[in-house]
Order: structure tokens, then sequence, then C-alpha cells
């Protein structure tokens, strides 16, 4: 028999063959094995550099987008909805070099979203990480509110 979290772990590994994020460099390098943490890096190179040559902020900003809403869609199962609602980016200063960001969320965040909505049918939890370059120094803060809610009933 195969395991589900396995397959899904191999799948978002693959997630740097997207076009979107092959064109600009953006791999997935940590996939945990519950899916609740995941991180990604970003080289800079001809195909992410701005005008000033350093990181587009598209690019930045894409390596962010949807990490949040499928770790959460995996983590509520197939009795929730789950979309991307907001985002917003704050730029720090310049990235140059490799860039990354991490992803994480706890079994208590998944299962206090889970109680909401099944007690409101919605919910709009929010999500924050950071991109840091390779001194550790912030390039970006990135803030996502997802909108989740109980799938209606066939």
């Amino acid at each position: 028999m195969i395991d589900k979290r396995l397959l899904k772990r191999s799948f978002f590994k693959l997630v740097g063959l997207y076009p979107p994020y092959f064109g600009a460099g953006i791999r997935l390098t940590h996939v945990a094995k519950d899916l609740l943490t995941m991180e990604v890096a970003m080289k800079l190179t001809p195909l992410n550099r701005n005008y000033v040559g350093t990181h587009f902020g598209g690019s930045l900003y894409s390596m962010c987008d949807p990490f949040f809403m499928l770790m959460l869609m995996e983590a509520l199962g197939p009795g929730f909805i789950v979309w991307d609602q907001e985002a917003t980016i704050r730029f720090k200063k310049p990235g140059r070099g490799t860039v990354r960001a991490r992803f994480a969320m706890s079994p208590a965040e998944v299962e206090g979203i889970r109680n909401e909505t099944i007690k409101k049918r919605k919910t709009s939890p929010v999500f924050k990480t950071v991109v840091t370059d390779e001194a550790s120094d912030v390039i970006a803060e990135v803030e996502k509110t997802l909108y989740v809610r109980l799938k209606k009933a066939a």
C-alpha cells in the first residue's frame, strides 16, 4: 500500500518543475513528513533579477504564494475549502544571492482553525513568514490571509 503522505511529499518536492517556479529558480528545499513545514530557496539569476540587479519583487512574492494554502488544505482534509484571500509583502532591503523562506504551522493551529471553522462555518486565519538572505537578514515580510469554510454537504 502506498503511503499517501510520502506521495504528497514527493509531489511537493516536484513543485520546482512548475514553469513559473522553474523559470524564477525557486526550489522547495524541505518538506516535513507531516507537511506542516516547508522551506524554499531562490538564487539570484538573470531570470529573476530586476533592473537594479537585485531580486525581482514579484519573484520574492511568488516564492511565498501557495505554501500556507497547500499546507492547510492537506492538514484539514477534504471536508474543508481553503483559498488565498489576501496577501501583503513588505520589502525591507534588496535581496541578493540566495534568499530563503520557511512556512510552518503547528498541529494546535490546525486544530484551532478546524474547530473555529466547524463552529462558525468559515474563518480567515493569518500566517506570516519572512524572506531572508544568506546572512539571515530579513529581505521581506509576508502575511497571508486564508479563507477557510466547510464544504457543503452533497
